[in-house]
């Protein structure tokens, strides 16, 4: 009997991070065959280079494809959407998947979710039914109707799905399959984070066993050229607690370069003083800094979900993670550089939090990986209530 062929398509650092435990669980099971095509950010150096970290975990790509035109404004994120919908069919006629595997709410997602749709291709998609700010909310309930087999992350989510008219059969509770790969890495590492982390990126070393925080900031598509003014007001928030930091370039998204450049000129004018900055680090190694650190602080939607398994101290700003599910870890604040700054030292005193599993066990990946083996559907799809 011949196996069925699941293609997943990779396009960003937290993509994969969403994704690699299924992509694992899929390559073992006996009745699944993985495909993988890594495109967008993925295949750029600017970006870290993920690519060459899926390759060192085993996996093989069947194809790269390039499709993200520089500029990261909302223009060029809609052309590089179009440029994704015109590469990624001629690829999905030679894999010939059984169903594609998509992740979140990227523009690559958009991409591949019409290419697989208008070839008659069955979409399993992870993460859908959330809530949260930016063009994200859009995209990710855009792709729910598209897709035929649903993975939720948490109960609401699995709600929001049904209510959007949604077969309940094919909607499965597995959990976030990001939370596998912590669940991993907690059990696994050790707690400590090694000097040598600094002989990666760029800027001051500071001692690890000082408190530091974790910066993780990204542009908020809606709010584009807000970017070098916001990640400017939170480097300042740090820098007025006198607190060591490790800051994380921005991703993709539209107003990424107004982000990097508030980044630049921050160091320019020699403000950055014990902060380290990152393009990319390895799971492993950011596991273990949001295990370490004292205050998380950002947009990023690990601080939610992660945050949450590992007891991080978040403080969330702005509005890219609206009204998304949350533990007592994450303390909500505005573009406002002295709520910022309390809401650090607020979490900093607090310490880390107890433990939530408010986004799933550390199991996702091998349910999602049996259900694709067993779960038939109708390509044509009926909106049902």
């Amino acid at each position: 009997m011949s196996k069925k062929k699941i293609c997943v398509v990779v396009g960003s650092r937290a993509n994969y991070s969403s994704i690699k435990s299924a992509m694992r669980a899929i390559k073992e099971h006996p009745a699944l065959e993985l495909q993988l095509i890594v495109t967008a950010s993925a295949v750029l150096d600017r970006y870290g280079s993920v690519v060459n970290l899926i390759e060192k975990d085993g996996f093989t790509p069947h194809a790269r494809v390039t499709m993200l035109i520089e500029g990261e404004t909302p223009a060029t994120m809609a052309k590089s959407t179009g440029l994704g919908l015109i590469e990624l069919p001629t690829l999905f006629e030679q894999l010939a998947p059984d169903v594609v595997l998509t992740v979140g709410d990227r523009f690559e997602t958009m991409a591949t979710t019409l290419a697989a749709a208008y070839m008659n291709i069955p979409v399993a998609h992870t993460m859908g039914g959330e809530v949260s700010g930016t063009i994200d909310e859009s995209i990710r309930h855009a792709v729910t109707k598209f897709a035929h087999i649903h993975f939720p992350a948490s109960p609401g989510a699995r709600d929001r799905i049904v209510k959007l008219g949604e077969l309940p059969q094919h909607v499965h509770l597995v959990g976030c399959p990001r939370i596998d790969l912590v669940a991993e890495i907690l059990q696994n590492c050790s707690t400590g984070i090694s000097e040598q982390l600094f002989d990666i990126g760029v800027g001051e070393r500071f001692p690890v066993d000082e408190p530091f925080v974790l910066i993780s900031q990204h542009p908020v598509t809606t709010e584009y050229g807000s970017g070098e003014a916001q990640i400017t007001m939170t480097l300042e928030a740090v820098r007025e607690q006198g607190l060591a930091a490790i800051v994380l370039w921005p991703n993709a998204d539209a107003g990424s370069d107004d982000i990097s450049r508030g980044i630049r000129k921050w160091r320019e004018r020699k403000l950055d003083d014990r902060m380290h900055f990152f393009k990319n680090l390895p799971i492993d190694i950011y596991v273990n800094l949001m295990r370490a650190t004292a205050c998380l602080i950002g947009n990023s939607s690990s601080g939610i979900r992660e945050g949450a398994y590992i007891g991080t101290p978040v403080v969330n700003i702005g509005t890219r993670q609206n009204m998304r599910d949350r533990g007592e870890n994450v303390i909500e604040v505005p573009y406002d550089k002295k709520q910022i700054s309390d809401a650090i030292a607020r979490q900093v005193k607090h310490g880390h939090y107890a433990m939530n599993p408010l986004y799933g066990d550390g199991s996702a990946g091998r349910k999602i990986a049996d259900v694709l083996a067993t779960e038939e559907v109708d390509v044509q799809k009926c909106i049902t209530y």
